[in-house]
């Protein structure tokens, strides 16, 4: 690519590729990066969130060593990197931790009540991951985002899920399939 003025398209693709995605963890099993990319990132909007999980993801994330200065209340509270405001003054004033931009308070709802049934998902079996995942889908057309009200709705579908008994299905078909086979072969003996 030349460095004259104007000439910003090239033609020809990047020289050198990389043959594997970097893994921040591929040869560096520490405990700090263990928690690196366990954190949960909460209280910023989705562009600032984006950014954080870039510097996590490309090993270029710093933690805080010990708690800084909120730009607002002036307390030493903060406990995240890149975070300007504390949590309580981020949330107080409806707006970004890191880039102090205005947010809706449904974004950050959202975001927890996203996460917190994540995490209930994630050690269920498929068959019941699917069945709540249509229902949240259903939710979300129906209405604007995700509630705590949907997550007790929910809990209660996992709880009703597991209270239902397969083996009384399979029971029911198999006695019906059995008796359709014992037809069938009587017909063949004559």
């Amino acid at each position: 690519m030349s460095t004259s003025r104007g000439n910003t398209f090239r033609k020809r693709p990047q020289k050198y590729q990389n043959k594997t995605a970097f893994k921040n963890d591929l040869h560096d099993t520490s405990h700090k990066t263990k928690l690196m990319n366990t954190l949960e990132i909460t209280g910023v909007c989705n562009r600032c969130k984006d950014k954080i999980e870039w510097k996590i993801k490309y090993k270029k994330y710093k933690p805080l060593t010990a708690p800084r200065k909120c730009t607002d209340c002036q307390q030493k509270t903060i406990k995240h990197a890149y975070h300007l405001l504390c949590n309580k003054c981020s949330t107080d004033k409806k707006v970004c931790a890191k880039c102090c931009k205005s947010l809706n308070d449904i974004h950050l709802e959202d975001d927890h009540v996203a996460s917190d049934i994540q995490a209930m998902l994630k050690g269920i079996p498929e068959r019941k991951r699917r069945t709540i995942l249509r229902f949240i889908n259903k939710h979300q057309k129906d209405q604007q985002g995700l509630t705590p009200e949907v997550k007790a709705e929910v809990e209660n579908i996992l709880r009703s899920i597991d209270k239902v008994s397969l083996e009384e299905e399979f029971d029911d078909f198999s006695s019906d399939e059995d008796e359709d086979c014992l037809d069938e072969s009587d017909s063949h003996h004559e």
